[in-house]
Parts: C-alpha cells; sequence; structure tokens
C-alpha cells in the first residue's frame, strides 16, 4: 500500500522517521513529505498557500500506481483532507493525527509571524493537554526539528468542494479523544462537527498521549497506523 505522510506546522518528512519503519515491516510503502517553503525566508515562501500544499500532495497521489492512504499530522489534517476532497476516487483511506476533518472555508490557525514566515513559537506556547508528555529531553530534542512555514498557510481558508470526499474511509487517532467523547461533543463544533458528521465512514481511537504522538510514544502510535491502513 502506498501510503503518503503529511506533517503538521514546523516539521518537515524527518518528524516520521520514528514511524516509517513499522509501515514498512508491515509491507506498505510510506513517502513522508517536506511541505514546500518549509524552512525558506519570506523572499522564496510569501507566494505559498495552504492550496500550494494540497497540490504537492496531489501530485504524489497521481503518480502513484494505486489508490493510497494518506496520513496527516495536525495541520498536515487540513492537507489530506484537501487532497482526499480532490481525488477521492484515489484516496483509500485518511488518517488524522490528533486532529479532525477541516470544515470548508476554515483555516489551521493564526500564529506570529516573524520576518514574514510563521516560526515555531517554542513549547510553552501550547497548552498543557498537547504537551503534557513532552519531558525535558524531548523538547530538547525535537527543538532543532522544527522550522518555519510560509506565512499564509496556517491561516488560509481551506477549498472543499467534493461531496464524494465523505466517502472516503477515515481514522482519527486523537491524542485524548475516544469514539464516544468525539460524538458525543461533534454536535458543538458547528461546521467541523458538520464535516464529521457528513463522514459516512468516520472511526475514532484514542493514542492516550499529547499533540505529538510521534515524538512520545512512536511505537504506539507506529501500531495504531499500521492498523489504519491495514483496515
Amino acid at each position: 500500500m502506498d501510503i503518503i505522510l503529511v506533517p503538521g506546522l514546523w516539521l518537515d518528512a524527518s518528524s516520521w522517521d520514528p514511524v516509517v519503519h513499522a509501515l514498512r515491516a508491515a509491507g506498505h510503502d510510506p513517502l513522508a513529505l517536506t511541505m514546500p517553503g518549509v524552512g525558506e525566508p519570506a523572499a522564496t515562501s510569501s507566494d505559498i498557500g495552504m492550496s500550494d500544499w494540497i497540490d504537492a500532495v496531489v501530485r504524489h497521489i497521481d503518480a502513484a500506481e494505486q489508490p493510497v492512504v494518506l496520513i496527516g499530522h495536525s495541520g498536515g489534517g487540513n492537507v489530506v483532507w484537501g487532497a482526499a476532497d480532490a481525488r477521492p476516487e484515489r484516496v483509500r483511506r485518511v488518517v488524522f493525527v490528533d486532529t479532525i476533518p477541516p470544515a470548508p472555508g476554515r483555516e489551521i490557525s493564526d500564529f506570529p509571524l516573524v520576518d514574514g514566515v510563521v516560526p515555531f513559537p517554542g513549547w510553552d506556547f501550547f497548552p498543557d493537554e498537547d504537551v503534557y508528555d513532552l519531558d525535558d529531553e524531548t523538547r530538547a530534542r525535537t527543538l532543532p526539528l522544527t522550522r518555519s512555514v510560509p506565512a499564509r498557510v496556517p491561516s488560509d481558508p481551506i477549498a472543499l468542494t467534493h461531496e464524494s470526499r465523505h466517502g472516503v474511509p477515515v481514522t482519527m487517532l486523537m491524542g485524548s479523544y475516544d469514539q464516544a467523547r468525539v460524538d458525543a461533543e461533534a454536535d458543538d463544533w458547528g461546521p467541523y462537527g458538520e464535516e464529521y458528521r457528513a463522514i459516512a465512514n468516520a472511526e475514532v481511537v484514542k493514542i492516550d498521549s499529547g499533540h505529538w504522538p510521534q515524538f512520545t510514544v512512536p511505537d504506539r502510535l507506529a501500531a495504531l497506523l499500521v492498523a489504519a491502513v491495514d483496515r
């Protein structure tokens, strides 16, 4: 099975290194991507937006000989859902890692700009529920892996135009949410809840981790990814 892995904001392909070995060992062909403009100055990245990131994934989908599985962590979830919207007939499953399918016209979030790009704001920027399992050693080890992202990417609204995306099976691997909690709270999510409810086949699996399980519980995440891909 061809698998395309999209990192979250501020990360590149190497952030998937802790889990890709398990996917290969299970007989799959994982391809971890570094998205356009990551780590580049504003002079070369200011025109890059969410649609460019989605297009980068679509090109790999089109190059594959068979339908693919898309895996997106955090803000990468917007990217893979946009790609599934563009090529629903070519996507076998979408796996979200601690994020949910975005609603049409919504963005990832707004973050401070520095010199025309969005630098990693530091681990202390995030709420405790996201970083509680990142110990000092892990924070120090992974901080050098972070890179800036193009200014437009986090705040660009996502265009979703094909209702057939809702027929693509979805697995949501969530740090602290299980199926019961998502189902109970989805009605309070507004358009995001509507998008979730519209998906014909959506399962939620709790990782029991913070927001970066590839750094804190890589073996557990790897096993859950293999199980999701093999469904």
